[in-house]
């Protein structure tokens, strides 16, 4: 039994599986976030059919249904809050998994469609940086921008996988690295 609290004095108790392989996930790290629909979307660290965490909408009255379970390859183990985007679908990040094993860009529509829209790299000097696991921001422009944990830039000051990045990715999925810290400006961003 999880407990959640977001927004002001509201409260949801719900069933998060505690046994191994539990489709409806386990460890949902970030807050839910109230979708235009009035109900709630939010991930789970972990769980799901591959074990590598899900993306779920619940009911103010407690109904739970788990939109889609990540499979590694489509990204593993969110950690930042989902947004809604202007669109009405959500967009969040996955800290590993896609491609590179370095974390994803997904969307996700309220009915449970998910399109990694990036996967990022883990190679030295790779400019697009890796392990996301913050939440996105959407500008007014319909753009999103975030950060990620290591970039291509390492120091003395950071780990040798570089001190990390900002971003700014397209609802097409186009990404920009904005900037690339080195330590002496900043190093390893955990917010988004």
């Amino acid at each position: 039994m999880g407990k959640l609290t977001w927004g002001k004095n509201v409260y949801a108790t719900f069933l998060l599986c505690s046994q191994a392989n539990c489709t409806d996930g386990a460890n949902p790290f970030a807050e839910p976030v109230l979708g235009t629909d009035r109900d709630f979307y939010g991930t789970t660290f972990i769980g799901g059919l591959y074990g590598d965490g899900t993306v779920f909408k619940i009911t103010s009255g407690g109904a739970l249904t788990t939109l889609h379970s990540f499979d590694f390859r489509d990204g593993s183990e969110p950690v930042g809050a989902l947004i809604q985007g202007i669109d009405g679908n959500f967009y969040g990040t996955t800290q590993n998994g896609g491609a590179s094993s370095s974390g994803t860009v997904f969307e996700i529509t309220p009915g449970g469609m998910l399109t990694t829209l990036h996967s990022f790299c883990f190679q030295t000097n790779c400019p697009d940086g890796s392990v996301p696991d913050a939440p996105l921001v959407q500008a007014t422009n319909g753009d999103f921008y975030g950060t990620t944990l290591f970039g291509p830039n390492s120091s003395a000051s950071c780990f040798a996988s570089g001190c990390g990045t900002v971003f700014k990715i397209t609802p097409r999925g186009t990404l920009t690295t904005l900037h690339s810290f080195d330590g002496t400006d900043g190093a390893d961003p955990t917010t988004g």
